[in-house]
């Protein structure tokens, strides 16, 4: 089977989804992004794997599920953080990100059978998954991070190395306001719905421009 890698960040106010504020205050854009990454974790967790790891910045916290190996990121750029996660792993590995609460086991659940990588777009351009039959971060190192190009320089590295390449969906990530009530929508019974239905209650309009970012977070 594989191992399922998560790269996030503590959910803590002012260092997750800033582009969420405003028009949320700090410290409820935390606790949308501890609820994303919650609902992401319990996807993992019910996804068949050989190992769960979540590659985290910062400490784990009450939202960390049962089942899972908590690493430290490593320093450098977003390239590098997921070249060093994919390094760690010896067997196939799939790795996505903390902005798509909506993921659920079912697509998580990849067969590398008659395949080398898993490539899960992201609406903005970036991609909110990455499997790999054969880990080599150097498939990783040098790309482009958190711009509108990123998911198709990543892809095309995958197919420059003679890989096979599937796709999976893809997926909008939680960057901005509109983001957060899109996906909200396509989860209704997920904790990041539920918060920001809370959000919203406590009079925290869920209206804002978009713009475009990529990558996982």
């Amino acid at each position: 089977m594989t191992t399922l890698l998560v790269i996030a960040k503590e959910p803590r106010p002012g260092r997750v989804k800033t582009r969420l504020t405003p028009p949320f205050t700090s410290q409820q854009a935390a606790a949308l992004a501890e609820a994303a990454l919650a609902d992401t974790l319990h996807a993992v967790a019910a996804t068949p794997a050989t190992r769960r790891v979540l590659v985290l910045d910062g400490a784990p916290g009450p939202w960390l599920p049962p089942g899972f190996d908590v690493v430290a990121q490593c320093a450098g750029r977003l390239d590098e953080r997921l070249a060093e996660a994919f390094g760690r792993c010896t067997g196939p590995a799939l790795l996505i990100g903390m902005d798509t609460p909506q993921v659920t086991p079912e697509l998580l659940t990849v067969d590398f059978t008659g395949c080398d990588a898993w490539f899960g777009p992201a609406e903005d351009g970036g991609f909110w998954a990455l499997g790999l039959a054969c880990p080599d971060p150097a498939l990783l190192r040098g790309v482009p991070m958190s711009t509108p190009e990123t998911g198709a320089v990543q892809r095309g590295r995958l197919v420059a190395a003679g890989l096979r390449v599937r796709d999976l969906p893809p997926l909008r990530d939680v960057d901005t306001a509109p983001d957060a009530q899109a996906v909200a929508a396509l989860a209704p019974r997920g904790r990041f719905a539920a918060r920001l239905a809370r959000c919203t209650v406590a009079g925290t309009p869920a209206a804002g421009p978009a713009s475009p970012t990529a990558g996982p977070r």
